[in-house]
């Protein structure tokens, strides 16, 4: 069965009360909670004191806002209410897309000029520019757009400075296109919440039989692709925490290779309530305590930097086993 790629009424008037900016038929954008500390002078997202990031200058879009082939248990959106049919109908136009999400973000951002503790300079250029960064990670799996690589490309082309990519792994092929049509993005994520099949159909539920042997498949490609890539993995504490799960994790990570390791906490936040309880969320200790464990088994990672607002660790490849050269310009160093 194939899905149009076009949003419902109700699905619309859904999203819109939950303060997305919605734009053409299947795409939407939202301002981040970190977005807004930083108009207010309250913080920096993590990105930004790992990787150089605008904070205030970021667009968190999403080209298919509805639409995932996981359940994963510890998603804050609505899982279950996801479309997961195959898409293969006519979709919009990347250019359009992109530029009606600019306009969505600017008018989801105006109500910021006039408070007080809004930085003006940072108000200004959030909306006076094209969005310096773009995270393709708000909602839904992007891999599933069938034009990804062109909406990749025209963001390229009207001079974004990064393109953050995060994705499930189910879709290892669009992956290796993107890299046929050189529309690769600044940096791709792949998440990561499972060691074996197991616990992948205990925590991500993905929909297809060989949901984790795609998963592999993806992990594979991350020390051929040439851009930057991470593994996000997210901790739920008594799930994927234990000594078991660890030594599974360390084993994934030595034969992936990404550049970057990011460990996060599970956060008790929106529809993951339902299936989880708080005492399942870690604490940024326990989060550097898993951190340690995994270092035991992972010659691969160092310790590089962490944000406790976030829960979240960096590690960085030492480069010991990898084959990728990876040229200078791609490992950037955290921001201090």
């Amino acid at each position: 069965m194939h899905s149009k790629l076009r949003l419902s009424p109700q699905m619309k008037i859904d999203l819109q009360n939950k303060h997305y900016g919605l734009a053409g038929n299947h795409s939407a954008v939202q301002i981040c909670e970190w977005t807004k500390k930083s108009l207010r002078n309250e913080g920096e997202c993590y990105k930004n004191t790992f990787y150089g990031v605008e904070t205030h200058n970021c667009a968190q879009v999403s080209p298919n806002v509805l639409w995932c082939d996981q359940n994963c248990i510890f998603c804050w959106r609505p899982a279950e209410n996801m479309l997961k049919e195959s898409i293969k109908e006519q979709v919009d136009d990347p250019k359009k897309t992109i530029d009606e999400l600019v306009k969505a973000r600017y008018k989801l951002l105006t109500g910021f000029k006039g408070l007080e503790k809004t930085n003006q300079s940072k108000f200004k250029a959030s909306m006076n520019s094209f969005p310096s960064h773009w995270a393709i990670s708000l909602s839904g799996e992007p891999t599933l757009y069938p034009k990804l690589a062109e909406f990749i490309k025209e963001l390229k082309k009207q001079k974004a400075k990064t393109i953050f990519l995060v994705s499930n792994g189910q879709n290892p092929l669009v992956i290796k296109t993107l890299e046929k049509k050189k529309a690769l993005p600044t940096q791709l994520y792949i998440s990561l919440d499972a060691w074996d099949s197991q616990s992948y159909n205990r925590i991500n539920k993905g929909i297809r039989k060989d949901a984790w042997e795609r998963l592999l498949k993806t992990l594979v490609l991350l020390n051929k692709l040439p851009t930057r890539t991470v593994v996000r993995l997210t901790v739920i504490k008594g799930l994927n925490d234990s000594e078991e799960a660890i030594k599974g994790f360390a084993k994934l990570i030595e034969s992936s290779q990404p550049d970057f390791l990011e460990i996060k906490s599970y956060m008790h936040l929106g529809y993951s309530r339902e299936r989880l309880a708080r005492e399942n969320m870690p604490s940024h200790e326990d989060i550097k305590d898993f951190g340690k464990k995994l270092e035991k088994y992972c010659s691969s990672i160092k310790y590089e930097d962490e944000n406790s607002g976030s829960r979240i660790i960096l590690y960085k490849n030492t480069g010991k086993n990898r084959k990728k050269k990876v040229p200078s310009r791609w490992i950037i160093k955290p921001k201090k």
